[in-house]
């Protein structure tokens, strides 16, 4: 039972650690117009929980914190059920897609970052790896979520003003659906890459920290 509780409250502090590294990104860090924004690795204590804990635990703290990431993303829930935000109408089925791919499955995947636990016995390599994997598969939902939902806006991405000018070599040569997809992996790349980037570091810098990743 001590165990447990222990189990727990470690996970409900990691998590509000995750919600406040978010939060105070927000306070000094542009998001990108159409959602998305580099972080102070806010995902690292989802993945430190699935590898102090395992997969198991990893996934269901991964669903708590994509409940929490609704609640705090709930002006764009709300508006994505509103008429229009897809097209004329009211889309539910869209709206719906986007809360699966955006929310809860882009941020229950972060719980199998423990994944090398038992794999690999370098702590940090092990940490570092299972970040890349995690935040991997998150921007993954991503990809899909914008290439089914949003690839109408590819077209204008590419050509807008200011763009390179490979944009407008990619509209001219991919047909509507590679363009749709290159739009969503360039556009979600922009923060998720950044932030793979530095998960991946400050998970080998978190390793450095004696009692830090051990393994319950």
């Amino acid at each position: 039972m001590k165990t447990k509780t222990k189990m727990l409250t470690e996970s409900a502090l990691l998590i509000a650690m995750a919600i406040v590294l978010e939060l105070a990104a927000k306070m000094f860090i542009p998001e990108m117009p159409f959602g998305g924004q580099v972080t102070l690795v806010s995902m690292l204590p989802i993945v430190l929980i699935s590898y102090r804990h395992g997969v198991k635990w990893g996934l269901l703290s991964g669903v708590v914190y994509a409940a929490l990431e609704m609640v705090i993303g709930a002006k764009t829930v709300a508006a994505a059920f509103q008429p229009d935000y897809f097209g004329t109408g009211v889309l539910i089925a869209n709206a719906l897609l986007m809360c699966l791919l955006d929310y809860v499955l882009a941020f229950t995947v972060l719980g199998i970052g423990g994944c090398f636990r038992n794999k690999i016995q370098n702590p940090g390599l092990s940490l570092c790896l299972g970040s890349i994997v995690a935040l991997g598969c998150r921007y993954l939902c991503h990809i899909l979520s914008g290439y089914i939902l949003y690839g109408s806006y590819a077209e204008w991405f590419f050509t807008q003003e200011g763009f390179p000018a490979w944009g407008a070599n990619l509209v001219a040569s991919l047909n509507p659906q590679l363009l749709a997809l290159a739009y969503s992996v360039v556009y979600n790349g922009m923060y998720m890459i950044p932030e793979i980037v530095f998960t991946a570091v400050a998970a080998l810098l978190l390793s450095k920290v004696p009692g830090i990743v051990k393994k319950v």
